[in-house]
């Protein structure tokens, strides 16, 4: 099936410039896009309790907005319709995500300047990483897209090894398109760590996200900081685009990953794209009391700045 990248969009410019990177990607890969409109994200159905007339009021507020949006799809280089919803709420995320199966939520960074579109961002992300689906932020101020998809992919990947949700493995065709490179990158904080490097590299094959690549560079990169040492290597390597996995296997570990890839999606100068991991992922391959204290270390050290 082909992929559907479901799109939020608008008519300003960090909406604008999702739309078009996401357009770029749909053609490379023979996808389609879905354009959502949205005023709202949240947890509960807000008209639960003052009844549905509002609600179809509401969405009939947002009829000229569905057209204009439906003229614009009409000039992408890839198929696209539109879909309206007054509140992104988890059901609705879920129904989407059934409908156009497999699915990749793209959005865009969040503009400093107004805090309530970064609110709105907060919201959606943290509603559709409860969903675990794979999301793409493009970023705000990077230079405009150009006509191709990503060419330098930096796959950041710790010791530990993960299996792939479902719906992330169908962004495997991503790494495969001609011409693109792949560099695997492995982060660690105060010391060196070959093996760390080895394993991670390890990890990544194991997924099966590189099956049928030559096997990707390695690069190793030492920072006080797991997110602004993914940043450095996105300088360092010239990437185009990063993948981060997003584990949900304990709370601590959930914790810090979500705290690392919050930063990459509001600080990344290059799309991130965020890859759930599946429900029960394998256990580590380097068992043993080091690694453990190493892992736990690391926790605790990527927490602190997040605090």
């Amino acid at each position: 099936m082909a992929l559907s990248l479901i799109v939020f969009a608008g008519f300003y410019p960090p909406a604008r410039r999702a739309i078009q990177y996401a357009d770029i990607l749909a053609q490379a890969l023979s996808g389609r896009l879905v354009l959502l409109n949205i005023n709202r994200a949240a947890l509960v159905d807000p008209y639960a309790t003052v009844g549905q007339v509002y609600h179809q009021q509401e969405l009939a507020r947002q009829a000229d907005t569905a057209a204009i949006l439906s003229q614009q799809a009409e000039r992408l280089l890839s198929p696209a319709t539109v879909e309206v919803a007054t509140d992104l709420l988890p059901a609705v995320a879920q129904n989407l995500a059934h409908r156009y199966q497999p699915a990749l939520f793209v959005l865009s960074q969040a503009d400093d300047d107004r805090p309530a579109a970064v609110d709105l961002l907060t919201s959606c992300v943290e509603i559709l990483r409860a969903g675990s689906y794979p999301l793409l932020i493009v970023p705000t101020r990077a230079p405009a897209p150009t006509e191709n998809p990503p060419r330098r992919i930096l796959i950041a990947a710790d010791r530990e090894s993960f299996a792939l949700a479902a719906e992330a493995a169908a962004l495997r065709p991503l790494l495969a398109l001609p011409g693109v490179e792949v560099i695997v990158i492995h982060v660690t904080i105060g010391v060196d760590d070959d093996e760390g490097c080895a394993l991670a590299l390890r990890a990544v094959q194991a997924s099966g996200l590189v099956e049928g690549r030559a096997i990707p560079e390695l690069r190793g990169y030492q920072h006080e900081s797991y997110a602004q040492g993914v940043m450095a290597a996105v300088l360092d390597t010239r990437a185009d685009l990063v993948i981060v996995v997003a584990r949900q296997r304990s709370y601590f570990g959930d914790l810090f990953h979500r705290s690392v890839t919050a930063n990459l999606m509001e600080n990344c100068p290059v799309p991130v794209l965020v890859l759930p991991t599946a429900a029960t992922e394998p256990a580590t391959e380097t068992p043993g009391l080091a690694t453990a204290a190493s892992y736990a270390n690391t926790v605790l050290t990527g927490l602190l700045p997040a605090s």
